[in-house]
């Protein structure tokens, strides 16, 4: 008995466990880039004076690059050495990184939009005595003068990110269905939840070290280093701040860089965890005799002696394919899928702009909170799942039920959202009148009023300031200020014939630089808000196991790589790369100010219409959240009358078994079964 157990024992450093660890890193890496981006996006959008249904397309690149390759990798890659074609993934990960970084090095300093220019302390700046801005306004640049502008900008440079960013898909394409299969094939049944729950979770620590990453570097100013800072008339607070986006890509590319080096180490294939060298006999007999046992329980690991073709392999993808997508509960799980990262993929792409639009929070601080509140709570969600699946034993329909109860949680937890509200951020012309009543308007004439009338402003630039009757101003000259004193960031202006005019109190007709912050109140609305978004991440994390638990119980288990290759490649592409697009096309409409390029024309969106931004950003997620339920319910239906023909199957089987358990034979019920488990459907596959 002891000889019994020493040799089923597992060695503590196996080589089953290295992987899992090697792969463990990746998911962080990956994660901890993609994270990153993420939390970049304000910036890369704010430096390049882009729209942000154009930076949904940049960070949809990411998801063109798992497009081009995804299918070939995942099919003919399950044939390959699996470990080398991630290793090599890591490798051109980290190249895309420091290619995204690349535009920093090549542009010149970082000029923001202003009005004002920084005194030496003995010159007064008159905002309001200043004509010459009325005729930026009415200044239309040649055609040559504007390409010769952009040129010295270089404003193009934002298609280096975009390469960037395809590079890194392409290079992440091996990781999840080469990494997960590997894992599936070698280990035992009732130990791969836990293992990909233990990857999951070490993999979702990398976004909250991303997310924190991006919150340091979005306070460092772009040129640190460059310039002096004591000039600057912005902080991070500013809708005109730019981070230093580039340094991180420099440092996750880096921390990839060295992920990929163990799988360079270990080997194609490896024995099946706790199996005997009988039980390994056993199986390879089996598997010739009957190639599609729906179990995968005795599904063996890849031969590793079998010399296989490329022309082969080529000639078998097509029937593959077939047989793949005539599996129905195959097809509404993707289906199910994309539609759900739709919502969450938008989501969290704009998720940083809605907290500082809505809540008055800066960018940094609104990145922060998400790394370091809701990622940890979606990582424990992550390891409850693995935990409840491992615990109860839960089958596939069980598993479904686990999905759809956390979705439709968290949903509700989402709609909480909705009447978590704060009022637009008082400015004067564009959320509330000049004399303080609230009107909402989206055209720059409502800007002119009678107390900046002979100012001859400017009505395209963006350069606020807080004045003492709470308001605030676009700009000093829209705000009728006569004189400044001071320097840099501790500019004060004064005689603001504005705040005279207003009927709202003041305590002086002065006002600093920077807009006035929100309410009190609307901190307090914050505090909840975080709240309930942190007990829904928890909630939606925990059917995330699961899922993969119904896609890989769900299809035959040769076919695995290629279908978690297919399942990645859709989702990805109908999940990934339309949503920024389409929730920055929307959320762009809602733009009450857009910036000033350099060169002149429209740039980055300065402030946002809340109610507006808080109707189209929750409104999209709504309604994709919803079409996912219908899916799932369908799903469920599928999946429980699946389980009724196996009941019945077993209850067919059990009568004509002798005392021996040798089949008496009724030859028309063994060939029905024959015939039902060859289905191409393959309803009734577990």
């Amino acid at each position: 008995m002891s000889v019994e157990k020493k040799t089923a024992r597992e060695p503590c450093c196996s080589k089953l466990k290295m992987f899992l660890a090697a792969l463990s890193f990746v998911y962080f890496a990956k994660a901890f880039q993609g994270s990153y981006m993420k939390s970049s996006v304000t910036q890369i959008e704010r430096r390049f004076d882009i729209p942000s249904s154009l930076i949904g397309f940049i960070d949809g690149s990411f998801e063109i690059g798992n497009l081009l390759v995804i299918a070939f990798v995942s099919y003919f890659g399950a044939k390959l050495h699996r470990p080398r074609l991630i290793g090599a993934g890591c490798l051109i990960m980290a190249m895309g990184s420091f290619i995204t970084a690349a535009p920093h090095f090549f542009q010149g300093l970082y000029k923001y939009e202003s009005t004002v220019s920084s005194s030496n302390g003995t010159k007064s700046f008159l905002p309001c005595l200043t004509n010459g801005s009325l005729a930026q306004d009415n200044e239309n640049p040649t055609a040559e003068a504007q390409a010769e502008c952009e040129k010295a900008a270089s404003s193009s440079l934002w298609l280096y990110v975009f390469l960037g960013n395809m590079l890194r898909g392409v290079g992440e394409t091996p990781v999840m269905p080469l990494g997960l299969s590997y894992l599936d094939d070698f280990s035992r049944e009732e130990n791969t939840a836990l293992y990909m729950a233990i990857v999951q979770t070490v993999g979702i620590m990398g976004p909250m070290f991303g997310f924190m990453l991006g919150s340091f570097c979005a306070k460092l100013y772009v040129d640190i280093g460059a310039v002096d800072l004591d000039t600057i008339t912005i902080n991070h607070k500013d809708s005109r701040w730019v981070g230093a986006w580039w340094l991180g890509f420099l440092l996750t590319g880096g921390v990839m860089l060295l992920a990929g080096i163990p799988f360079w180490f270990l080997p194609k294939s490896l024995p099946k965890q706790g199996e005997t060298e009988t039980e390994k006999k056993s199986n390879a007999l089996e598997g010739e005799q009957d190639h599609f046992i729906p179990d995968n329980k005795h599904s063996t690991a890849p031969n590793k002696t079998d010399p296989v073709s490329m022309v082969a392999l080529a000639k078998d993808f097509l029937p593959s394919l077939k047989t793949l997508f005539s599996n129905t509960i195959y097809v509404l799980l993707v289906c199910t899928a994309f539609v759900q990262v739709n919502g969450f993929i938008g989501m969290i792409t704009f998720k940083p702009k809605f907290m500082e639009q809505i809540y008055g929070q800066s960018a940094s601080r609104a990145i922060f909170l998400i790394g370091i509140m809701n990622l940890p709570a979606v990582a424990l969600g992550i390891v409850t799942g693995g935990f409840i699946m491992k615990k109860f034993k839960l089958n596939v329909v069980g598993a479904t039920k686990v999905c759809i109860g956390t979705s439709l949680l968290a949903f509700c937890s989402m709609l909480v959202q909705y009447f978590l509200q704060c009022d637009n951020s008082q400015v004067a012309g564009l959320t509330v009148s000049y004399q303080g009543a609230p009107h909402v308007s989206y055209q720059p004439d409502t800007l002119i009023s009678s107390c900046n009338m002979g100012c001859f402003c400017s009505l395209k630039h963006w350069d606020p300031i807080c004045a003492s009757n709470g308001l605030t101003y676009a700009s000093p000259c829209l705000a009728g200020c006569q004189t400044s004193t001071g320097d840099g960031r501790d500019m004060v202006f004064h005689n603001c014939t504005c705040i005279g005019e207003s009927p709202l109190s003041y305590a002086n007709m002065s006002a600093v630089l920077g807009q006035c912050s929100r309410k009190s109140d609307c901190d307090y609305m914050f505090k909840f808000y975080m709240a309930v978004t942190v007990v829904g991440a928890f909630v939606s994390a925990c059917g995330a196991t699961p899922a993969y638990i119904i896609l890989l119980r769900s299809i035959n288990p040769e076919l695995k790589s290629l279908a978690i290759g297919i399942y990645t490649l859709i989702v990805r592409t109908l999940g990934g790369i339309p949503p920024p697009i389409y929730f920055g096309a929307f959320i762009d409409r809602t733009c009450l100010k857009w910036g000033t390029k350099q060169c002149g024309g429209r740039g980055a969106c300065r402030i946002y219409d809340s109610g507006a931004f808080r109707n189209a950003f929750l409104g999209l997620i709504y309604g994709l959240y919803s079409l996912s339920y219908l899916l799932w319910g369908v799903l469920y239906y599928k999946l429980c009358r699946r389980e009724k023909k196996l009941a019945l199957k077993n209850q067919l089987i059990a009568p004509e078994q002798d005392g021996n358990g040798v089949s008496a034979g009724n030859g028309n019920v063994s060939s029905a079964i024959v015939k039902c488990s060859e289905n191409p459907d393959q309803e009734t596959t577990i």
